[in-house]
């Protein structure tokens, strides 16, 4: 099944924490290696809980960490978008948006020098509908992680494993925010 397709079907529980995952794993643009604003918000996913109070917080953490430029902006504006109410319309929409903004920050790492691809707009279209598409190994690996966390997540609904679904998809997203880390790094280290 596509990523899209993924998204159509997921429940609010999937959608919101499939957006906040891939938000995790952008955070490293974003924030410091200890920097975890988005962290409380994971608790909300199971069930909504003190989802806009805790939106607001995370929001309100973002904004404070110090933050370049650049894929930073995309990741605060489409957190900035983030519905308040804990409902499948508007976190279907918000998911949607999330992904292709994880998939577009990555894309800058793939590129040399951050260049934004040609057609990225095309390229990140097909991909997420399932269609091959030559994108690099960063958003290769970050589909992958999107698409693996909605099947967690949906396998998991309405299940005793519920929770185990959301602690995976917590820890697959850890994984791919030490990953774009790496790379961060080594870029760097080749500048200087």
């Amino acid at each position: 099944m596509s990523l899209l397709e993924l998204i159509e079907r997921a429940d609010e529980r999937a959608l919101a924490a499939g957006a906040v995952a891939c938000l995790e794993r952008c955070l490293p643009p974003l924030a410091g290696p200890d920097a975890e604003p988005l962290r409380p918000l994971w608790a909300s996913c199971g069930n909504g809980q003190d989802w806009a109070i805790r939106l607001a917080a995370a929001r309100t953490a973002v904004d404070q960490a110090s933050v370049p430029d650049g894929p930073a902006e995309l990741v605060r504006a489409v957190l900035g978008a983030a519905p308040s109410d804990f409902a499948a319309v508007p976190l279907r929409e918000w998911a949607d948006a999330c992904s292709l903004v994880a998939l577009r920050v990555h894309g800058r790492f793939d590129a040399p020098g951050g260049e934004v691809p040609p057609d990225e707009e095309g390229l990140l279209k097909a991909a997420r509908s399932g269609e091959p598409a030559a994108v690099g190994p960063l958003v290769a690996g970050e589909l992958q992680r999107q698409v693996r966390i909605l099947e967690i997540l949906a396998e998991t609904t309405g299940t005793a494993g519920s929770g185990a679904g959301l602690r995976e998809a917590l820890d697959l997203s850890t994984e791919g925010r030490r990953v774009l880390r790496a790379v961060m790094s080594r870029r760097a280290r080749g500048r200087g």
